[in-house]
């Protein structure tokens, strides 16, 4: 069966699975904040429909500045994209044909970009449930590998590393001449966070991804940035197409960027809700990874393949993410978005029933 490889779209899942979509489902594949966007994106929402009349600003000027001063580095530092996905591409365009070091489960767009640019691949696994990262099992590796990609906290587990061991990583790969692409795509959600931008000035082999699609939930709008040294920004600038981000996705950065309340409410809320779902798996007796973000790995200790459970779930109108094509998981587990109150605890609904008949 050909597995959808990336979460939302339902509408493929079932196809492929060779169920109907029902009417009322919840999707708990896609990874984004269940908050919905800032308010003040609708409340603007006419003004920005003004603004496409004009070309985006191709240097993004007002929106680069917004984030100099949220994170107190210069503007040469940082490179506008068209959301984490195009940040990795052109990464991936600048490693052509290098050996690139993944360390999984992962985010599979990183191989996915990396092979369509001709690079070679060496693996790293991590070892469930912990999913522990330890950096000497991993030395031997960075001595061959020109660049790694690392997501922290980590997609699909939901995993933070110790900025100890990530700071160590830093040292090792600079010491092996070999870049690190730190892909940050959900370090909005952690109630402990402390940022590693800083770090760039030390490191010159330091690249770090963010997106802004997830904590803001305009994943249709598109919008991430990458920080690193001038010297890289520039290189990578030149493979970007040109008008790559769009006006109306500058703006939304900016209005979502004036708006730090909304994020205390998101993770608030998260840290609530997740304390709430695990506390309840727990006790039903289902095994999470130790999340500490808007997502996290489940599974039935009592199946060998969580398929059954995938079936069920979907025949219930939930959609959980399967992790058929996130090597090391191999289906063995399933991830779920921590979503609204009502549609976390219709989780809860359905997983009792299948306990008391499994």
């Amino acid at each position: 069966m050909i597995w959808p490889s990336h979460g939302s779209n339902p509408q493929y899942l079932y196809e492929a699975m060779g169920l109907s979509l029902p009417a009322q489902y919840h999707d708990f594949s896609a990874n984004i904040n269940p908050l919905g966007p800032p308010p003040a994106l609708k409340e603007k929402w006419q003004d920005l429909y003004q603004e496409i009349f004009t070309y985006p600003d191709p240097f993004a000027t007002k929106l680069k500045k917004r984030i100099e001063n949220q994170e107190q580095i210069p503007g040469q530092s940082i490179l506008i994209g068209n959301g984490g996905a195009e940040l990795i591409t052109l990464v991936a365009r600048m490693l052509t044909g290098k050996k690139v070091l993944l360390v999984q489960p992962t985010f599979s767009e990183y191989e996915k970009a990396c092979r369509a640019n001709k690079c070679e691949f060496l693996y790293h696994q991590l070892r469930e449930p912990h999913f522990e990262l330890k950096l000497d099992e991993l030395r031997a590796k960075l001595v061959y590998a020109d660049a790694i990609f690392l997501c922290n906290p980590n997609n699909p587990t939901g995993i933070q590393y110790s900025s100890s061991t990530i700071i160590s990583l830093f040292e090792a790969c600079e010491k092996e001449n070999c870049l690190v692409i730190l892909d940050e795509a959900f370090f909005d959600f952690l109630l402990e966070y402390d940022s590693f931008i800083p770090y760039i000035n030390r490191f010159p082999n330091l690249l770090i991804i963010r997106s802004m699609t997830k904590m803001y939930s305009i994943p249709g709008i598109r919008l991430g940035y990458l920080v690193a040294q001038p010297a890289i920004v520039s290189e990578l600038s030149e493979l970007q197409s040109h008008w790559s981000t769009n006006t109306i996705a500058l703006l939304a950065g900016e209005l979502c960027l004036q708006n730090k309340t909304f994020i205390q409410e998101t993770q608030n809320y998260i840290s609530n809700e997740r304390n709430r779902l695990f506390h309840f798996f727990k006790h039903q007796e289902y095994i999470s990874s130790f999340s500490k973000v808007n997502f996290y790995l489940l599974q039935d200790p009592l199946l060998e393949n969580q398929l059954p459970l995938f079936k069920f779930l979907l025949n219930h109108g939930i959609v959980p993410r399967h992790t058929m094509n996130f090597p090391g998981l191999d289906g063995r587990w399933l991830r779920f978005a921590i979503k609204g109150v009502e549609e976390n605890n219709h989780l809860m609904e359905v997983l009792t029933i299948w306990r008391h008949h499994h």
